[in-house]
């Protein structure tokens, strides 16, 4: 199947293509700001539509007739478009208010459901409540993006307490995928978790203080794994890599690997040969911790669908920690002599039928690490 995303390379959009990318074989064309002219020309041999450009700040006007403009604009691509099976709209639950962005994107709606009825596809309608989650922007994609920035960086951001209901952008990603099939009805309302402004904002200051001095704090609930990536995500890479408590005394030395609060794990203990490679994977959700507890190595990550990789040279001699992001592919790399022995740590045990690790290159163009 051939899907083009429009708004591909914002924060919804970049999670749906890593979900894609992890899920499915289907052929993902991502349509932003600089690729708006292609949308026909994409359009003409695609199976679906996927659309997530939207306006959410400027002036009243900007806002509402911006999402208004690019309904339109994708309404006549899509009646031009021929043999276009599906069209999905990328929803909000603020559609019902009667606010500029509510009014554009309750109009955009409508244009698009009536283009595809037009040309003979299904529309599904996905009605989403506020998103958050990895490498969203501060001040502009969630508050909880504001707030894990604000964190990290010591500062105190001003908090308007309410009630919010959230969901994590990657089951976003997964609603919006899961109506390409034809067994769905025209509206789909993914459901988040209720919480407040403020309890978000304490829990990662709890869960910051606790990680910054060695210790994972308890991921008990899918809420507390989905805050915790997210507030990772903003520390990496400046917090990396971490240097763990090390104790010596004349018998040799002990080193604090993992200090956890609640909540299950596995830890592994892996050997590897000079100049062998493990890893080239990424992670949906899971948090993984490496430390080489003898020998040398290169950890190298880099965010799915960018081009920078991103190296830590560790040794056992003055032993360090890298914990791998959610979305970026890694790997670790034997760099001496000997052999290298490295300890691995989940925050989840291993499901065999649900590992999630999805299988990628951190430089594809190499053919794997050089």
């Amino acid at each position: 199947m051939k899907v083009v995303v429009t708004g591909g390379h914002g924060f919804l959009g970049w999670h749906l293509r890593v979900r894609l990318r992890a899920f499915t074989d289907h052929t993902v064309v991502a349509i932003g700001r600089a690729e708006w002219d292609r949308l026909d020309a994409e359009l003409k041999d695609a199976d679906a539509l996927i659309h997530l450009a939207g306006v959410n700040r400027g002036t009243d006007h900007e806002v509402e007739h911006g999402n208004v403009r690019l309904a339109q604009m994708a309404g006549r691509a899509v009646r031009d478009s021929g043999q276009l099976s599906c069209v999905v709209f990328a929803n909000s639950v603020h559609a019902e208010a009667d606010t500029p962005y509510g009014r554009g994107k309750a109009q955009a709606g409508i244009l698009l459901a009536d283009s595809a009825t037009t040309c003979g596809a299904r529309f599904v309608d996905v009605v989403l409540p506020n998103l958050f989650g990895e490498h969203g922007r501060p001040n502009y994609n969630s508050f909880v993006a504001t707030f894990a920035h604000a964190v990290v960086d010591e500062q105190n951001p001003t908090v308007q307490d309410r009630q919010v209901e959230l969901l994590h952008v990657q089951q976003a990603a997964a609603a919006l995928i899961d109506v390409l099939g034809p067994e769905h009805p025209e509206m789909v309302r993914p459901r988040g978790e209720y919480t407040s402004v403020g309890e978000v904002l304490e829990a990662l200051r709890d869960m910051h203080h606790l990680y910054r001095g060695g210790e994972f704090p308890a991921l008990t609930t899918q809420l507390e794994v989905d805050l915790f990536n997210t507030l990772r995500a903003a520390m990496f890479p400046r917090a990396y890599p971490m240097r763990p408590a090390s104790h010596h005394d004349e018998r040799g030395r002990l080193v604090e690997c993992v200090r956890a609060h609640g909540g299950t794990g596995q830890t592994f203990v892996s050997t590897t040969r000079p100049g062998v490679t493990r890893g080239e994977h990424f992670h949906l959700e899971k948090v993984e911790r490496f430390l080489v507890v003898r020998g040398r190595a290169l950890i190298s990550l880099r965010r799915l669908f960018h081009d920078e990789v991103i190296s830590f040279a560790v040794s056992a001699d003055a032993p360090a920690i890298v914990d791998m992001p959610t979305m970026w592919v890694h790997n670790i790399v034997n760099t001496g002599d000997d052999e290298l022995v490295t300890l691995f740590w989940t925050h989840t045990l291993h499901d065999p039928l649900a590992p999630d690790t999805f299988a990628e290159q951190v430089r594809p163009e190499l053919g794997g690490p050089g």
